[in-house]
């Protein structure tokens, strides 16, 4: 019995899990508490979401080209960014569908007087209006990254000094993972930052009056990852809940920080780790960085139809079917923009003007409590992208799946 209580105990005192949750709730309360002193410790959360992002470019370069050095086939990459660009247009125009359906039948903004608190739009209405594709598409080094490193790891796989070179990029992607893990041992700090500055900045009294909108918004994007993410799983057969809890680390730290960036690298490490080979890895998981975000597409749809009834506005079937049309376009470019939720939603109340813009700043104060449901649900999603698109790829070991998912419910089960 003692023995079993001391491996209890040391397997709490070192899971990083115990770490970030005991965190998040320490930085709850001190920014419930302390506001001051929990606004003050937004450097913790922005310096390790800081730190992190720093991997990440060096570890798509070194995935992709890896990992298409040892393929050597360009047209099983096209075929592998063809399917990816399909599924990610599928499965974002279901979530803006689900979310608008939802918003519709509970009327989260029903009762809710129109007068937005003072708040300056002004600069959301300035960097929606500076926002546009060629600007996106330049300044957006994932994709930069993505695109030459497809082109050097074909180019790598036929040079007669290929295995010198995949020894050399070997080398560096096990010292570049080495130091992440080290990075990630500050996860904790870091989740305690962001999350103490969000209660302290915006208080829990910010819920309150917008608690409806918020509870649907959780329960719709719930909805969605146990509804429609779980039957695209289960169609090869791979079960939602050992996926959830073989990435938890990571979801707790987006819960933590609000962004998924901060998770990025690791779900690329674990998603290799669970089955899913190198290209497939290093293609879908940038890639959906930027055009598959489940979440913020359910948030906007949401969002929008909000403040129709907020205002009282009655959308005709033109209108609604234009707002779709708008957000399947305007929300694949979200990751690529600072504040990306409201500039994206102001650019497209911007083109199409039913919805004063005026009114977001009704959203201002729960939009971080929100953010972490969108990063969360985002990164769910890209994992279950991964997943399919390596199953249908013949590129998915189900023997190594099993195999992680079985030590990871045996040390949940330590605890």
């Amino acid at each position: 019995m003692f023995f079993f209580t001391n491996l209890i105990l040391k397997k709490l005192v070192t899971n990083l899990t115990t770490w970030v949750l005991l965190s998040i709730l320490a930085g709850a309360i001190l920014g419930h508490f302390w506001p001051e002193k929990g606004v003050s410790c937004k450097v913790l959360g922005d310096s390790f979401i800081a730190v992190v992002k720093l991997f990440i470019l060096p570890l798509i370069f070194l995935t992709i080209t890896l990992g298409i050095s040892g393929v050597g086939d360009l047209r099983k990459v096209g075929r592998v960014g063809a399917k990816a660009l399909i599924y990610f247009e599928f499965v974002t125009t279901f979530a803006l569908l689900i979310g608008i359906v939802t918003s519709w039948v509970i009327q989260p903004g029903a009762g809710i007087m129109a007068i937005a608190p003072n708040s300056d739009v002004s600069k959301i209405q300035q960097s929606a209006a500076q926002f546009n594709w060629v600007s996106f598409l330049a300044h957006n080094t994932t994709l930069q990254v993505l695109v030459f490193s497809v082109f050097l790891g074909t180019l790598a796989g036929r040079l007669p000094q290929k295995q010198r070179l995949t020894d050399y990029l070997t080398f560096a992607s096990k010292y570049v993972f080495k130091a992440l893990h080290i990075v990630m041992l500050f996860a904790p700090i870091g989740a305690f930052g962001g999350m103490a500055f969000t209660i302290g900045k915006y208080g829990l009294k910010a819920l309150v009056p917008l608690a409806k909108l918020m509870v649907t918004v959780y329960a719709t994007m719930a909805l969605f990852i146990f509804g429609v993410l779980w039957f695209i799983l289960r169609y090869y057969k791979v079960p939602l809940r050992g996926l959830l809890n073989y990435i938890k680390e990571e979801l707790l730290i987006v819960l933590g920080t609000s962004s998924s960036e901060a998770a990025l690298p690791g779900i690329m490490e674990k998603l290799e780790k669970m089955g899913c080979s190198k290209p497939v890895v290093g293609l879908v998981i940038p890639a959906g960085y930027s055009f598959n975000l489940d979440g913020t597409t359910i948030y906007l749809s949401m969002a929008i139809i909000f403040l129709t009834q907020v205002y009282g506005i009655q959308l005709n079937i033109h209108q609604l079917l234009t707002i779709i049309g708008v957000l399947m376009v305007t929300s694949k470019g979200a990751a690529g923009v600072t504040g990306s939720g409201f500039v994206v939603l102001a650019s497209t109340l911007s083109a199409v003007p039913v919805v004063p813009i005026e009114g977001l700043a009704l959203l201002i104060g729960v939009d971080r409590f929100m953010s972490e449901a969108r990063a969360i649900t985002n990164i769910i999603g890209n994992a279950v992208a991964t997943i399919f698109i390596a199953n249908s790829e013949n590129d998915f070991d189900r023997a190594q799946m099993e195999k992680v998912f079985n030590e990871e419910e045996y040390e949940y089960l330590l605890k």
